[in-house]
């Protein structure tokens, strides 16, 4: 779910704007923090009752996991109380988005994590990366400034702010705001190619509208950013590739719900690779970043009548396949229904076929959760990253009240569930905006972010991902794709 924006190419050097530990709340958290909620009818309702009373869903806010899957612990939300989003991990630190800032882990025992420090820093969805000593959040909401303190502002207003901002979390206790780079309508997401001396940002905005002042269509392309590391107030746009050059998918009404390309929602890096796969609302594409400044599409695909809106992108080990997801309803929707079905708000597996500038993506098949979730759960494919198993392609994913799926996709026409945990319905009678944004596998553990429930930790024990554990990273960023080799 998106909220309406505007931006500018512009660099803010020099800034000194404040950054606010969470105790004295200094800022105005983001309006658009808490999940909007919607009753259901009232047959409906008695469908949901009904289904928890014959145990055929958990009841509300019931936990249920299969057999391998232990869930060690929960923390609830503490001072930031909007919606949590995107995770990133660094040694023995978590670091967690939220519309109202960050939150930084200690998970050095995976089993009691500690809260080292809490950021109140308001600015919607707050997709959040690490790379070294800075730590990169995207705003894709109106601002009335850069700062900490910023409220919101109407779109149409020229002085408007959003974009990317830069922390330094040399000291993990105390992260200080360094830097600021307005973009073309916000940032929605951010894509990292980390370099020794630079690091390019890929930035992912979309849906331009002709009354905001500097976000205006055509916007056929992402923003890349670089960040110089010993100098990151200095950071700036140096460039505005066009993917769509034709425009891209123009959706509705030439292809019935199906959303118009005007823009990319994620992008995912394969840096040893110098490839990247795009998810851009209406196309899929692949990306030859062998220059990092320069990205340039060499395939592109569409699914006109299985998916709604391409949302993000996942690689398997070698990077010879992408899981795509389409994040039908836009996270808000009950999809997870045999009304929907299971070709509709799922993953689209695609092997890469070819070499070089021949390299093609191929679709193989979907992959969505076997539970059907009630009417009142937001439910529909989102976040997830690989389990580093040899010679086998596994991942873990958030489908929002849906849960954590783990699955395996080693044989791409044939992709099977071999794990799972969930929630039952935050509600039993209202749509409520809920569940994992993000599941994520890191030094043998998973970590989902819960919308309304908090940081969750996860373990599973199965002989198919035993080969993970000896897998240990230094920093893991899901977006950028390690070379788990």
């Amino acid at each position: 779910m998106r909220p309406r924006h505007l931006g500018t190419v512009v660099v803010a050097f020099g800034l000194l704007a404040s950054l606010f530990a969470v105790s004295p709340a200094a800022a105005t958290p983001d309006p658009g923090a808490t999940p909007k909620s919607e009753r259901v009818s009232n047959g409906q309702a008695d469908e949901v009752k009904a289904a928890i009373k014959d145990g055929e869903i958990p009841g509300v806010d019931e936990i249920v996991h299969s057999d391998n899957v232990s869930h060690l612990t929960n923390i609830p939300k503490q001072a930031l109380k909007g919606t949590n989003s995107d995770l990133a991990f660094q040694g023995k630190y978590a670091f967690a988005g939220n519309y109202d800032g960050f939150v930084i882990y200690d998970i050095s025992n995976p089993k009691q994590p500690k809260t080292v420090s809490q950021v109140l820093c308001p600015g919607s969805q707050n997709d959040i990366s690490v790379s070294g000593n800075l730590l990169f959040l995207s705003t894709d909401s109106s601002r009335s400034d850069n700062s900490c303190n910023s409220t919101t502002q109407p779109a149409t207003e020229k002085s408007s702010w959003e974009g990317m901002k830069v922390f330094d979390i040399s000291d993990k206790t105390e992260p200080k705001y360094v830097a600021a780079i307005e973009t073309s309508c916000g940032s929605h997401t951010h894509t990292l190619v980390p370099e020794r001396d630079n690091v390019y940002i890929y930035v992912s905005s979309y849906s331009p509208d002709a009354t905001f002042p500097d976000c205006q269509p055509p916007h056929d392309g992402i923003s890349v950013i670089k960040v110089p590391r010993r100098a990151p107030e200095k950071s700036a746009v140096v460039d505005f590739p066009v993917l769509f050059p034709d425009g891209g998918n123009p959706g509705a009404p030439t292809n019935p719900g199906v959303s118009k390309t005007t823009g990319c929602h994620d992008i995912t890096s394969f840096p040893k690779l110098k490839l990247a796969a795009g998810a851009c609302m209406g196309d899929g594409v692949l990306l030859d970043i062998a220059d990092p400044a320069k990205p340039r599409v060499i395939d592109r695909v569409e699914d006109n009548v299985n998916f709604a809106f391409w949302h993000s992108a996942t690689f398997n080990e070698r990077g010879n396949k992408v899981v795509f997801t389409d994040e039908l309803g836009g996270g808000g929707a009950a999809t997870c229904n045999a009304e929907v079905g299971p070709n509709h708000g799922a993953d689209g597996i695609y092997d890469i076929v070819g070499k070089g500038d021949h390299r093609k993506l191929v679709f193989r098949n979907y992959y969505k959760i076997p539970r059907y979730q009630a009417n009142t759960e937001n439910c529909v494919a989102h976040n997830g990253s690989l389990i580093p198993v040899k010679g086998r392609d596994i991942m873990v994913q958030a489908w929002y009240q849906g849960g954590v799926s783990i699955w395996e996709f080693t044989d791409s026409k044939n992709p099977k569930e071999i794990g799972y945990f969930e929630r039952g319905p935050i509600s039993a009678d209202t749509l409520v905006g809920g569940g994992s944004w993000s599941a994520y596998y890191y030094n043998g553990y998973i970590y989902s972010n819960d919308i309304a429930k908090g940081f969750d930790v996860l373990k599973i024990d199965d002989r198919r991902t035993d080969g993970a554990r000896s897998v240990r990273l230094s920093e893991l960023n899901v977006q950028t794709q390690p070379d788990y080799r």
